[in-house]
């Protein structure tokens, strides 16, 4: 199945240009503000008590605050969750104050009744752990860069490697920077979100630049600006086929898939649709301007 016909030429390279300055001022926007706001961390890393409950009925959220207010918890963070369900999460966790969601429990209890509600999930995470988890996802993402670094290297050129690697890194810049901008919650299934993520952008881009290296052997006169426009072409069928596929699974998800998904699917959503404008717009000038400055050996011997 092809949706683009053989032998289209749209001229990417030649958009190249403004691509990288978009690019380029939506990474700053996006640094500027993990750096201004910071991330919303959730309770993997941040740590404390999250207790989520449905009630049977509506009930408002200053209500509930005044009831966690009368065992101590004056830091809440209450999350309408849907019509009938709240998220509440709070800095404290059971070390803390012993029993803290029995105590929780016990209060609503005396509040409401005991038939007025039911807890979901509850999750503890000491501060220590929050940190071990923070920097085990950190080092997880960036053992991810290095070893598609290697790979790329060895499997291409050290040009390619670069290429996909400062593709891969403006994707999770961007989708970081997007859940910084809008305060969504940033949690451990977020980094799983931005793995996957990064082996999407980076499989796609691999596509692109292994037709790039066949048209290259084929087509030894041709410049490489040139050849990596008609790869580019050649890919582009197959490109939006797989792209609009995961597109629209992922959208089903976000939809329809319920609050307990939804920050997840928000982010391989995001995330694969600039992983694969990153395939085209931003790993192929990276390449294009190491070969300007660095020419490869082929061109070197002629």
């Amino acid at each position: 199945m092809e949706l683009v016909k053989p032998g289209i030429n749209i001229n990417f390279v030649g958009r190249l240009k403004y691509a990288v300055i978009f690019s380029v001022v939506l990474t700053i926007i996006c640094l500027i503000s993990i750096a201004w706001r910071g991330l919303n961390y959730g309770i993997d890393f941040a740590g404390g008590t999250l207790v989520q409950i449905k009630f049977h009925k509506a009930v408002s959220a200053d209500d509930i605050r005044k009831v966690l207010i009368q065992i101590g918890i004056d830091d809440s963070v209450i999350q309408p969750s849907g019509t009938d369900e709240v998220i509440i999460r709070t800095a404290k966790s059971s070390s803390e104050i012993k029993g803290l969601s029995a105590k929780i429990e016990e209060s609503l209890n005396a509040a409401y009744g005991k038939d007025a509600f039911q807890v979901q999930r509850v999750e503890v995470v000491g501060p220590k752990v929050g940190k071990d988890l923070t920097q085990k996802a950190i080092l997880a993402v960036i053992f991810s860069w290095i070893g598609m670094l290697i790979y790329i290297a060895i499997r291409f050129e050290f040009r390619h490697a670069v290429g996909g690697i400062v593709g891969v890194i403006h994707d999770v810049t961007i989708v970081v920077g997007i859940f910084s901008i809008f305060a969504i919650e940033f949690t451990l299934t977020i980094v799983a979100a931005l793995l996957t993520i990064i082996g999407y952008s980076i499989h796609d881009t691999i596509v692109v630049f292994d037709r790039v290296r066949e048209n290259v052997r084929k087509n030894t006169r041709k410049d490489l600006p040139t050849v990596m426009n008609e790869s580019i072409n050649q890919t582009l069928s197959r490109t939006i086929l797989t792209s609009f596929t995961v597109v629209l699974v992922v959208a089903v998800l976000f939809i329809f898939g319920g609050a307990v998904i939804h920050d997840f699917a928000f982010a391989l959503l995001v995330g694969v649709i600039f992983g694969t404008y990153s395939s085209v717009f931003i790993a192929a000038p990276v390449v294009l301007a190491w070969e300007r400055y660095r020419p490869s050996t082929l061109k070197r011997r002629k």
